[in-house]
């Protein structure tokens, strides 16, 4: 391995965010190793990024992994992330998302690895006090999931404190889009994110996308969501690497647009893109929805010198658009 090529292990490299990584790593002059137990994703998605199938809780496999390639950096997406799924299931998300993250911290530690990317959320917060919400708004989660991500917070900023870890801990609002060349995307299973079940409408995968409660105090009435390009939030990982690479302090700080976009206008740039109608029907609201979630990135921008350039609702729609119709394209070819 080359020296001016530093490994980097992305734990989830295989998902929607950690693949998009993965990518950009590799062509910002990284060596990605990718460590993914696949049940959220496919091998698929790592493109020609080396993978490594198992646990991350799986010492044995951590060990060997942390001798075989001198990490210089670990990057976290490996965290499960379906809010309902967690309030169903409470005890999957805390031994996921907490337990399996100490085993890792654990060997990185054992291995003097010192530098962790971590992938966290705007539902650290709860239900907003004020918007834009800024890193100071008090941390109030509504569910395990939102509980999980404070915890290991909780757990990085005390081995940052103790002088054991350097980190970046990067609070996302509403991932969203695709690469820009449709050679990766957005593929949960199941799908539960706005965006790409509106486009399976259009796709004629779905009848119809259920609005959940249009009575909210919102110009249209619907819920407002601040969306980010997958481009702009990788790049901002990318960014926070570099920072701690250079011995710089750790940091923490939300990953989002500060512009709000409402489900309706979701709906209609959907439509007035892809050309297609999209039915909807009404939905009761859902408990824990808040009528507006945005962010204040004033901390990124300022300290990672970041910009996003990819987070219009337009382009970010595109590009999944054209991902979805290529993905569909060879589905249908590999079916013939």
């Amino acid at each position: 391995m080359h020296t001016n090529s530093p490994a980097i292990l992305v734990v989830g490299g295989t998902g929607f965010i950690g693949s998009h990584m993965s990518l950009l790593l590799k062509q910002s002059g990284f060596t990605p190793i990718i460590l993914d137990n696949l049940s959220k994703s496919h091998t698929t998605s790592a493109l020609d990024t080396p993978i490594i199938i198992g646990e991350m809780n799986d010492r044995t496999l951590l060990n060997h992994l942390f001798h075989q390639y001198q990490f210089a950096a670990v990057m976290h997406f490996a965290s499960f992330i379906e809010v309902a799924e967690s309030v169903r299931l409470p005890l999957l998300y805390y031994r996921n998302n907490v337990c399996a993250t100490v085993a890792l911290l654990e060997v990185m530690l054992k291995h003097q690895v010192k530098h962790f990317i971590f992938s966290s959320t705007a539902a650290v917060y709860g239900n907003p006090i004020y918007t834009p919400i800024d890193e100071a708004h008090p941390l109030q989660p509504i569910n395990p999931y939102g509980a999980s991500k404070r915890m290991v917070e909780e757990i990085i900023q005390h081995l940052g404190v103790s002088d054991q870890l350097n980190y970046a801990i990067l609070r996302y609002f509403n991932a969203a889009g695709a690469d820009p060349c449709a050679i990766l995307g957005e593929q949960h299973e199941p799908e539960s994110h706005l965006i790409p079940l509106v486009l399976q409408v259009a796709l004629r995968k779905k009848d119809a996308i259920t609005i959940y409660g249009q009575d909210y105090a919102t110009p249209d009435g619907t819920c407002i969501r601040d969306y980010i390009h997958v481009i702009d939030l990788c790049s901002a990982h990318l960014l926070a690497l570099q920072k701690l690479l250079s011995r710089q302090a750790s940091i923490l700080c939300n990953l989002g647009t500060g512009q709000g976009y409402s489900v309706k206008q979701v709906i209609e740039t959907a439509s007035h893109i892809t050309q297609r109608p999209i039915p909807i029907i009404q939905g009761q609201r859902r408990l824990g929805d808040p009528a507006i979630l945005v962010a204040d990135s004033t901390k990124a921008k300022q300290y990672l010198s970041w910009q996003p350039k990819h987070s219009d609702l337009a382009t970010i729609i595109q590009h999944a658009w054209n991902f979805y119709c290529q993905y569909d394209n060879h589905l249908s070819k590999a079916r013939a």
